[in-house]
């Protein structure tokens, strides 16, 4: 249960972080920013363990759908793209400003991302575990122009679980 906890307490103060870098920023666009991290499950147990670790090189697929919504027209916006996860695990993609497009903080809106697993350069760690996203937490900026979508951890696992390590 500690695991759990420090693996969203460090999330959400990246999370945080990232809030107060994008603030001092002049913008006047509307900044929309999706992002989740991928991480190796070494115990197989669907959570974050002390043995468990980030994993750099891991494509994954981002598709997001947004509502533009202006007075005479309501447009439905919807791409997908790949991303590779940085030296910490994490992806990223700053969403284009479009027009109509406006940070949301419930699903009424109707816009929505969820990422998925493509392939992973690790050959110690390379069986998919969560391989797609589910949810998301929409974290909104006191600036009215700066939004983050922070998808659920995607993972993957050995393929044989070292009980040295994790137990039976």
């Amino acid at each position: 249960m500690a695991s759990k906890f420090f693996f969203v307490f460090s999330f959400l103060f990246t999370l945080s972080f990232l809030l107060q870098l994008e603030a001092a920023k002049p913008n006047s666009n509307p900044q929309i920013t999706v992002m989740g991290m991928v991480y190796c499950d070494i115990c197989s147990n669907n959570s974050f363990s002390k043995h468990s670790y980030f994993l750099p090189g891991v494509e994954v697929r981002i598709d997001c759908m947004f509502k533009a919504i202006s007075p005479r027209t309501t447009e439905q916006i919807s791409f997908s793209v790949n991303r590779t996860t940085n030296k910490h695990g994490i992806y990223k993609l700053e969403v284009p400003s479009v027009d109509g497009v406006q940070c949301a903080r419930d699903k009424a809106v109707g816009n929505s991302c969820r990422a998925s697993l493509v392939s992973t350069s690790s050959s110690s760690c390379n069986i998919p575990g969560f391989r797609t996203t589910s949810d998301e937490i929409s974290v909104k900026s006191r600036q009215a122009n700066f939004c983050i979508y922070s998808l659920n951890a995607l993972t993957y696992r050995p393929s044989k679980k070292d009980v040295a390590l994790c137990g039976k």
